[in-house]
């Protein structure tokens, strides 16, 4: 189950999208348009830096990126799958494959670049990622 997220300052609700390690893969990996993941803990000083301008750009690319966030503190199978290592780390993902990365904070114009990069180039950015093999087995 997927809700709009409650801004971390507790105004309005915003356009990003908590995910969980449930609905991962329906939300953010089987998504035909790209997503900008947010993977944060909520005791991250960074990631509460980060959030008013993710938020932020969750509305002014409404429509054309999907923003999604996921806490690694109550999810622990999805940022070890994707070696998430620290918080916050940004993953921007095209036919539900990641293909581009940063960590740490950082200045928001990096940020807001990553996503008009990716979105512009959008078919040919999923053409390039590596293909996700949903039948995992063991031998």
């Amino acid at each position: 189950m997927t809700t709009p997220s409650q801004p971390i300052n507790g105004d309005s609700m915003s356009d990003v999208v908590d995910v969980t390690d449930r609905s991962w893969e329906e939300v953010v990996e089987r998504s035909e348009k790209p997503i900008l993941a947010m993977f944060h803990s909520p005791t991250c000083p960074h990631c509460r830096a980060m959030m008013q301008y993710f938020e932020e750009y969750a509305t002014e690319f409404k429509g054309k990126v999907k923003f999604v966030r996921i806490n690694i503190m109550e999810n622990s199978f999805t940022p070890e799958r994707y070696g998430v290592m620290a918080t916050p780390t940004f993953k921007f993902l095209c036919g539900g494959r990641p293909v581009q990365e940063m960590v740490g904070a950082a200045y928001p114009s990096p940020l807001k670049k990553m996503v008009v990069e990716g979105f512009s180039h959008g078919a040919e950015c999923a053409r390039l990622s590596t293909p996700i093999d949903y039948n995992v087995g063991y031998v």
